[in-house]
């Protein structure tokens, strides 16, 4: 009996593997099925997660095309996007993105609280020039970016999504949150630009701007030119005008010119410069006019803001820097308030 024993146990052996192949065989599929199905069930609760509305999208805004003379109407989510993308350049970083998003949200909130609509028809709540806030919808925007508007409107979709539903607030009301492009390496208090004094729109200093491809700019008018549009007789002197003060953020408050004395920003209105830091000089019949800065400089520097994102400052805060004492606040009871007017 002990010679056919090992016979027995090889039998046994080769049995159990042939009933072993199968399953080793067959288990490889089974997972790749599971996980194929675990994929599709991530899929599907992405999707769930991607359909949830926003507050943002909960709300409607009417927008006045001033080009075509109609009012176009679309999700607030929409509206800043198409804000965003008008105001700021989508190549800027992501964070100095989110603060643009933030400042627009505001600024479309704490207009339609307001009583007071300015320059939009019956039926509108705002228009798409500076007198509000450039918009330009995503047909506009293909036409301007082409071959790059999918990677850009990503980018920007993300900014306004990562601020959704919020405003920024000072003592629990949405702030005036203006923005310009580009300081002189200050900001300016509000009314030394405005007539109203208002605590969180004080002069800050924004050194980044000094890197900003528009800081500094060069105007050469005639001196006739400069004579009509600004009311004076200039003096055949070198010194065209003498600089009387100047404000926080170093721009021209008062100049006298020929006995007459002008603001600042009266002479930037008037000439069209770009900043009302300003200093020029007669060479012959003309005047050359040197700018610093770009913008009436009240509010959120955008190259500055773009500078502080750079040196790795989130959007949160690059807003307290600009805005002085606010907060970021949800806008659901406003939002809700807005809803409601309409």
């Amino acid at each position: 009996m002990l010679k056919f024993k090992p016979l027995i146990v090889l039998a046994a052996i080769l049995f159990a593997v042939t009933l072993l192949i199968p399953s080793l065989l067959v288990l490889p599929f089974m997972e790749e099925k599971a996980g194929g199905k675990l994929g599709e069930e991530l899929q599907s609760e992405a999707k769930d997660v991607a359909a949830v509305p926003t507050a943002d999208s909960a709300v409607e805004v009417a927008v006045y095309r001033t080009a075509l003379s109609k009012t176009e109407k679309l999700p607030l989510d929409e509206y800043l996007i198409g804000v965003v993308a008008a105001e700021m350049p989508a190549e800027f970083e992501l964070e100095a993105l989110k603060a643009q998003a933030l400042s627009a949200r505001t600024y479309y909130v704490k207009q339609m609280l307001s009583p007071n609509k300015v320059g939009v028809p019956e039926g509108a709540q705002l228009n798409d020039t500076e007198i509000h806030q450039v918009f330009k919808n995503k047909e506009e925007l293909k036409k301007q970016w082409g071959v790059d508007y999918k990677w850009k409107m990503k980018k920007i979709a993300e900014a306004v999504k990562a601020t959704d539903g919020q405003v920024l607030t000072f003592d629990g009301a949405p702030i005036d949150a203006t923005f310009f492009s580009t300081s002189n390496g200050f900001t300016e208090n509000s009314e030394e630009y405005w007539s109203n004094s208002l605590p969180y729109l004080r002069s800050v200093e924004s050194p980044w701007d000094l890197e900003s491809p528009k800081f500094r700019s060069q105007t050469v008018m005639t001196v006739a030119e400069v004579e009509s549009k600004l009311g004076v007789k200039l003096p055949n002197t070198s010194e065209i005008g003498k600089v009387i003060s100047r404000t926080s953020g170093n721009r021209v408050a008062k100049i006298d010119i020929g006995g007459k004395v002008l603001t600042g920003k009266e002479v930037r209105e008037k000439l069209k410069l770009r900043s009302s830091d300003f200093t020029w000089e007669l060479k012959g019949s003309n005047v050359v006019i040197t700018t610093e800065g770009f913008g009436h400089g009240v509010g959120m520097s955008q190259y500055g803001a773009n500078g502080m994102a750079t040196e790795g400052k989130n959007y949160q805060d690059i807003v307290k820097h600009y805005y002085k004492g606010v907060e970021i606040s949800e806008a659901d009871s406003m939002l809700t308030k807005v809803t409601a007017k309409k």
